[in-house]
């Protein structure tokens, strides 16, 4: 065990300096992290790795670049070079922490990664998601860009390779399409809190972009939609790309959310391509009644096809 705090009792009082470490000294792969605000921009590569964070309200690994931000080429940051901590990996797991962009709201910053996570085989458990405009991007990217430039990164030009992602009993905040990508990911007993940004529509949950012929995206079980929104001002998602699954099981939906639960983002054409999907929800903003009828509300016997084991067994 390899053990970072910010008043040099341990070993390291940075992480990237305890990654940097276990990246050279393969018998050792679990890193301690005591409570502090860890201000650095984070680069995992080493496979195998587990972050313990000593609590995850107090240990917090933070940053703050944003994808509006002018950089000396002239050129704007974008998406994909904001985020505050890169998960480049496989085997990776994370536990009592807090990850977090600290650029401010997406009217002002754009988009503005706390965590990219583009690998297979990743779980976090206990931890804390904090942003505005694309705080998760479960990668990998999708196939091409839709915009000019819009994926420069550091995937740019990697091959896509589907990833398993498991999020247990986690927090994740934001506003525009805070958690978008295009893993497998399976999400239980999370917490999905969208912000209010004084507009009609203040936030889409999910922008996810599952790929053509992948079995499975975003799956949710007894997960709560919360927000300090008023009601009817959000979305539980809308497609990035056109075959777009999620799906929603036992689920706690605030009033927030507006009663037609999805949106199409202008994109008639993903009606017969998209997945969206709920079972057994509750809540103010469960209502089905007012859906649009290319959602999908799935029996019983349909939501066995989504259960975790399966999910995250199928290989990516």
């Amino acid at each position: 065990m390899i053990y970072v705090s910010q008043d040099g009792t341990k070993n390291f009082t940075t992480v990237q300096a305890a990654l940097d470490f276990v990246a050279r000294h393969e018998e050792e792969h679990e890193i301690y992290i005591y409570n502090g605000i860890y201000k650095e921009q984070l680069t995992i590569t080493t496979p195998g790795i587990t972050l313990t964070g000593e609590d995850a309200e107090h240990t917090i690994l933070t940053y703050d670049l944003a994808a509006k931000e002018i950089l000396e080429d002239g050129m704007k940051r974008g998406t994909f070079r904001t985020y505050s901590c890169l998960v480049d990996t496989h085997d990776f797991t994370a536990r009592n922490l807090t990850f977090e962009n600290s650029a401010g709201p997406g009217s002002v910053a754009g988009q503005a990664l706390a965590l990219y996570v583009d690998g297979d085989q990743i779980s976090f458990e206990d931890c804390r998601f904090l942003g505005n405009q694309d705080t998760l991007f479960t990668g990998p990217l999708p196939p091409k860009e839709i915009e000019k430039n819009g994926f420069i990164g550091p995937k740019q030009y990697a091959p896509r390779i589907n990833g398993r992602h498991y999020y247990k009993n986690c927090y994740i905040e934001g506003d525009i399409d805070f958690i978008f990508g295009s893993a497998t990911a399976y999400f239980e007993d999370c917490e999905f809190f969208c912000k209010d940004t004084g507009r009609e529509i203040n936030s889409y949950v999910t922008a996810a972009s599952t790929p053509e012929g992948q079995h499975y995206g975003y799956v949710m079980n007894r997960c709560r939609f919360t927000s300090n929104c008023p009601p009817a001002s959000c979305y539980l998602g809308r497609p990035w790309r056109s075959f777009a699954q999620v799906v929603l099981l036992n689920c706690e939906i605030g009033p927030h959310i507006h009663p037609e639960g999805w949106h199409d983002w202008n994109k008639p054409d993903a009606h017969a391509t998209a997945y969206f999907a709920e079972y057994a929800c509750t809540g103010p903003g469960a209502c089905t009644d007012q859906r649009p009828d290319w959602v999908h509300i799935l029996t019983a016997a349909e939501a066995a096809n989504f259960t975790k084991e399966r999910v995250l067994s199928t290989q990516p």
